[in-house]
């Protein structure tokens, strides 16, 4: 059932239309004047809204005007009732943005025609965005489970299998002790209480980190989905295997329970992975380390053992790799890597260990380079570079990203002021805020203490948030962003929805810029569906007065489809990777830009 608002100051004629719409079976709403029509609009987001030109107050062109600067009622269509039939004011309320207009006196029929144009009109426009944005948020909810480049399990649905595999143990176990029951007494009460072992193994890839930097994000994709294939032809079909984060993965031997045959396995996968992979860019030689350990002998819940296996991949690791470890209660001194990973963390900061890089964002319009995303690097004393998927967790679980969050915020924003004092005025840099950052109560006066120390003007700054953090308290949320919209900084939102109510968060938020994941943008070119939710989701952000910026751009033919598509801006490979600040200069000093027959 569509939903017409109807604004008249005339009591006599808003009945009469509000009767003959609800004789239609329409959800009908009256308001009596403009001021009141606009708060209505707002609130109930009708699919249609038939107003009157003259009213005291605010008359019908201030009420189109204030709809249409709203995000939330910028798209609902308009139809206009005026007595004044003069082209002059026609046209104004074309200009304005009405999608009609009746003349006074009207017939019944006349109204009810105007509403069906324009509702089938609405209809053509939206349906396939709904189409492909029902499709964005089945790939989104996917997403929830699986990872995007390997389609493995990730952690969310490694729990999930893991707790699969204990019940059925733990059944099965129930069914073989009633059975011996039954037959003996005696027996029964000599069986162990304990469910068969279930063997858990943590697989890092040894130094993987190197050879992703080199590769690239696509190059380094196809070797991680090699890798895969080649661990896999190790399972059965029975086990699961999770990518955690760029070079570690988790096993679960759904079937296994004997030490011997679990080491033969993790032999079996080392001795695959020990092959060399033939890439476009030549052979690729890597080796791995696997921790192992059994639940419930070494612990009781999957926390707890991930931490164990993870400690013995780890000392694998440091005593060279290319090989698997059982967890020992020896290795807790070194409980692993966890408890190092959270000091040397806490170091890191006092002995400015970690560096910001930037990573171009390009105007797709001009070619040239409009902005940076600042991103965080850690280069450990002894491990060297620290991949972000590793200690951003950690520092996200302990607290330390607050800190640390603080400290890219400043230097990034000092950074970009001495940029701007250079000659690049429009110059804008975005960074990332975490959940807990943007929990703080003071949230808003930290940020202007920083604006002031740097003296960068809030017009240069932007702020990304995933929306995973805003949908935690959205009302507060709203309120936060408001505030660092009203300081005048950008606000981004980086993953917008893991379902299709998630879309309204794009009306309900105070964004200013949409950026597209790279999952979307990989394969454009040759996956439809891809292709249909860029268009749709670019499309609909533009209706909603949003910048988009695409992630990931490796392709000429990806930047191509972008450019088509309208799209504002782009970062990817294609372009630049994250480089340090003194590199990111030279960028900028050279005037590097895309070739504008690409754009």
């Amino acid at each position: 059932m569509s939903k017409i608002l109807v604004i008249e100051d005339e009591e006599a004629i808003r009945e009469n239309i509000l009767e003959l719409l609800e004789a239609e079976e329409f959800e009908a709403t009256g308001a009596e004047n403009g001021l009141a029509g606009v708060q209505i609009a707002r609130t109930i987001r009708p699919d249609l809204i038939i107003c009157d030109v003259m009213m005291p107050d605010l008359d019908g062109f201030g009420v189109l005007m204030a709809l249409r600067q709203d995000p939330v009622t910028a798209t609902i269509p308009f139809i206009f009732l005026t007595a004044k039939a003069e082209k002059a004011d026609l046209r104004q309320a074309m200009e304005l943005g009405a999608d009609d207009y009746l003349t006074k006196p009207c017939t019944p029929e006349e109204i009810l025609k105007a509403i069906a144009a324009r509702l089938e009109r609405q209809r053509a426009i939206t349906q396939p965005y709904t189409l492909a944005l029902r499709q964005a948020a089945e790939r989104l909810n996917h997403l929830v489970h699986y990872d995007s480049v390997t389609n493995l399990p990730n952690r969310l649905l490694l729990r999930e299998r893991f707790n699969q595999v204990i019940s059925k143990r733990q059944d099965e176990h129930k069914s073989d002790s009633k059975t011996q029951e039954n037959e003996s007494p005696l027996a029964s009460a000599q069986q162990p209480l304990n469910v068969q072992p279930v063997p858990l193994l943590f697989l890092g890839l040894d130094r993987f980190q190197r050879i992703s930097d080199i590769l690239g994000n696509q190059g380094s994709d196809r070797l991680i989905k090699l890798i895969v294939e080649r661990i896999t032809t190790c399972l059965s079909r029975q086990d699961t295997i999770a990518r955690l984060n760029l070079d570690q993965f988790a096993i679960i031997l759904a079937t296994l329970s004997q030490r011997q045959t679990v080491a033969s396995v993790a032999q079996a996968i080392l001795s695959s992975l020990n092959e060399p992979f033939s890439l476009e860019d030549g052979q690729i030689f890597l080796t791995a380390s696997i921790g192992i350990t059994f639940y419930p002998n070494d612990g009781q819940d999957l926390d707890t053992l991930m931490k164990m296996t993870a400690a013995a991949m780890s000392y694998t690791q440091k005593l060279g790799g290319n090989h698997y470890q059982f967890y020992a209660t020896d290795i807790k001194a070194d409980y692993g890597e966890a408890l190092v990973l959270e000091a040397s963390l806490r170091r890191a900061l006092e002995q400015s260990e970690f560096h910001v890089y930037y990573q171009p964002q390009v105007n797709l319009q001009t070619g040239e380079i409009s902005g940076a995303e600042a991103l965080v690097r850690w280069q450990h004393p002894t491990r060297g570079l620290v991949s972000p998927a590793e200690f951003i967790p950690m520092a996200e679980e302990t607290g330390l990203i607050v800190p640390l969050g603080e400290w890219v915020l400043q230097t990034a924003s000092a950074q970009t002021q001495k940029w701007r004092d250079a000659g690049f005025i429009s110059f804008r840099v975005s960074v990332n805020l975490s959940g807990r950052q943007f929990s703080q109560a003071d949230l808003s006066q930290r940020i202007v203490r920083v604006l002031e120390t740097t003296g960068l003007n809030p017009d240069a700054l932007e702020l990304e948030l995933t929306e995973s953090i805003l949908v935690q308290n959205a009302s507060m949320a709203i309120a936060t962003l408001n505030e660092l919209k009203q300081l005048g900084i950008h606000i981004a939102i980086d993953d917008f929805g893991t379902g299709y109510a998630s879309l309204s968060y794009l009306k309900q938020f105070p964004f200013d810029t949409l950026k597209i994941d790279r999952c979307f943008v990989q394969d454009v070119t040759s996956d439809t569906q891809n292709r249909a939710i860029m268009t749709a989701v670019i499309q609909l952000a533009h209706n909603l007065n949003l910048k988009v910026t695409a992630e990931g751009v490796e392709t000429r033919a990806e930047l191509a489809f972008l450019s088509q598509q309208h799209c504002d801006a782009m970062q990817g490979y294609l372009f630049s990777r994250p480089v340090p600040a003194a590199e990111f200069e030279t960028l900028l000093s050279a005037g590097k830009r895309l070739p504008m027959q690409v754009v």
